[in-house]
């Protein structure tokens, strides 16, 4: 995987928008049943800049590929659910890195 191409900062953007995503679980119950409010804060704010990073890349990353609609809207939609990013990491941008 080349850091340096789009696809490649794609797939890493996704692993990290993934383990964000995980870890705004236990930030939750921190927040709602510890009134620890502050890793909520800070995981939060680092989840919502790797979301919209990663969801500008998908966008910059099918534009250069030209890909199908279907397939970058699957790409945006992982972005909605917990594991998802994972999963279009192994099944479509792993892929493309081989083509």
């Amino acid at each position: 995987m080349k850091l340096s191409s789009s696809l490649g900062q794609l797939r890493i953007l996704a692993i990290l928008e993934g383990i964000s995503y995980l870890l705004l679980i236990p930030t939750i119950i921190l927040k709602y049943k510890f009134e620890i409010g502050m890793p909520n804060k800070i995981v939060g704010s680092l989840h919502g800049i790797l979301f919209i990073l990663y969801c500008l890349w998908v966008i910059r990353v099918a534009t250069q590929k030209k890909w199908s609609i279907l397939k970058t809207l699957i790409c945006l939609g992982a972005s909605l659910l917990p594991f998802a990013t994972f999963i279009v990491d192994y099944k479509i941008l792993k892929k493309e890195t081989e083509d």
